[in-house]
């Protein structure tokens, strides 16, 4: 299933591009869905930045929701290269539970509008095998994964979304100083 988001940032791409990629665990604050970031490895070569980042969501789960979800249920690795050369970043995500179910990859482009305004474009793919999820009977399989996949969708989709409103709001109180 496709992911997409876009969203606009009155900020130049250098600027917009180099926060994004360095300044993630600044950026905690003002991401509500996302309880910690941890950089487990970052690698630079040339125009290019390697990360793998551990997130962990759930800042909108209730706590006492959060009794019956587990912790593996919450986290994945974020595996991003990201290139000045492009200003692009491809990006994996390795889920926590189900990881053998679960795949998703994909590309953000931070594109220049004007000289003061990004537009940053999300692209990606969710897939879910429903045969590779534990106790699922055969003959549901495909039926649970695509359930699954439109409940991610609808799930990740404004969460990137309100990602990007971070990190305009980042900027923003960064450039009053």
């Amino acid at each position: 299933m496709e992911l997409r988001a876009d969203a606009t940032i009155p900020f130049p791409r250098a600027v917009v591009f180099a926060a994004y990629r360095d300044d993630i665990l600044e950026l905690l604050p003002y991401l509500p869905n996302v309880r910690s970031i941890e950089i487990k490895s970052r690698e630079a070569k040339d125009s290019k930045v390697s990360f793998v980042n551990v997130w962990k969501g759930g800042g909108d789960i209730p706590a006492a929701a959060r009794a019956f979800v587990s912790e593996k249920m919450l986290s994945w690795d974020d595996i991003a290269t990201w290139d000045e050369s492009d200003f692009t970043c491809a990006w994996v995500i390795r889920t926590h539970a189900f990881s053998e179910a679960v795949d998703c990859h994909g590309n953000n482009r931070f594109l220049e509008k004007d000289p003061n305004t990004t537009v940053l474009e999300i692209r990606g793919t969710l897939t879910i095998d429903g045969k590779k999820i534990p106790g699922v009977p055969g003959f549901l399989s495909n039926k649970i994964g695509k359930t699954v996949e439109e409940m991610l969708i609808n799930k990740i989709q404004p969460n990137l979304v309100s990602t990007t409103a971070g990190l305009a709001k980042f900027l923003q109180n960064k450039a009053k100083g």
